[in-house]
């Protein structure tokens, strides 16, 4: 990790698994990091936890309920009345498998928090993300984006709902979104630099609505999952490494992508649909009513 001193970063879910060791990581190396929890308690316990690390930064506890589009809003609005640089925006947190629930806007929850919710984020913060020089935006995919498809006519699961397939979908949601946001940045001759992560196979609180059985056929099928710290190194290569490159995914380098050290991953044809991410984005604006860049 290189010194990120004078560096600002916002990482979604960091009182937790993969959002918790970047948080770590990035605190450590000096940035000012901005802890964004879905309660004030979790926030301050997260504060309190890091704080006992032997950190270089500064930390900053926030509260962001992503399923509310109105409290990204509060957010966003306060956030940039008293900020004036945001280098790194980690879209990390989400949700799993949960049973049948929806977003306060109606929406099918995991397709509203995990994608809804950072698409509005970032669109709020895009401003300051584009007027902060080597600025980059970070959203976390999962290898179960292959083989899924938005499906258009079920977004508030008026159809059917299945958890896992609206994970799934959920997160070709945000790698399609991370790829066309890159598109439109350098169609705009922005400086920003959007990319994706696949973290891998993780012991992480995203298994908790998932049954002992399933977890063990999980690592039956997988192989032993990884501590959260080894899923949060690809997210922090995303982040910092000047290899890295707008538009591209990366995540672990072994195992067909569930294990190993960072490195640059190969991207479905299901999430390089350009008139799929066209379509997702207008619905995305319509929903959110943030259009960017």
């Amino acid at each position: 990790m290189p010194s990120l001193t004078g560096k600002t970063a916002i990482v979604t879910g960091a009182n937790t698994g993969l959002g918790f060791e970047t948080a770590l990581a990035l605190y450590q190396a000096g940035a000012h990091v901005v802890l964004v929890c879905r309660s004030h308690q979790k926030a301050v316990a997260t504060l309190a936890r890091l704080q006992k690390q032997s950190g270089a930064g500064t930390l900053e506890p926030a509260v962001l309920d992503l399923s509310n589009l109105s409290t990204i809003n509060q957010f966003a609005d306060a956030w940039l009345q008293t900020h004036d640089q945001l280098h790194l925006l980690i879209n990390n947190a989400g949700v799993a498998t949960p049973p049948a629930a929806k977003t306060a806007e109606g929406y099918e929850l995991q397709f509203g928090v995990n994608f809804l919710g950072h698409f509005a984020l970032t669109g709020r913060l895009y401003s300051l993300l584009r007027a902060t020089t080597g600025s980059r935006i970070v959203t976390l995919s999962s290898n179960g984006y292959q083989g899924a498809r938005i499906a258009f006519d079920n977004l508030k699961s008026e159809v059917s709902y299945d958890p896992l397939r609206e994970y799934r979908q959920s997160k070709l949601a945000n790698l399609l979104f991370s790829v066309e946001l890159d598109r439109r940045i350098r169609e705009k001759g922005d400086a920003v630099v959007s990319v994706a992560v696949q973290p891998g196979a993780n012991k992480t609180e995203l298994t908790r609505h998932l049954s002992a059985e399933d977890v063990a056929i999980g690592v039956q099928r997988l192989g032993e999952f990884m501590e959260p710290w080894q899923g949060a190194l690809s997210i922090l290569y995303a982040a910092v490494s000047p290899a890295v490159s707008g538009g591209h995914l990366y995540g672990p380098d072994q195992e067909g992508g569930f294990r190993g050290y960072p490195g640059e991953a190969v991207i479905a044809p299901n999430a390089l649909d350009e008139a799929v991410a066209r379509q997702l984005w207008q619905v995305a604006e319509q929903i959110t009513g943030v259009p960017f860049p």
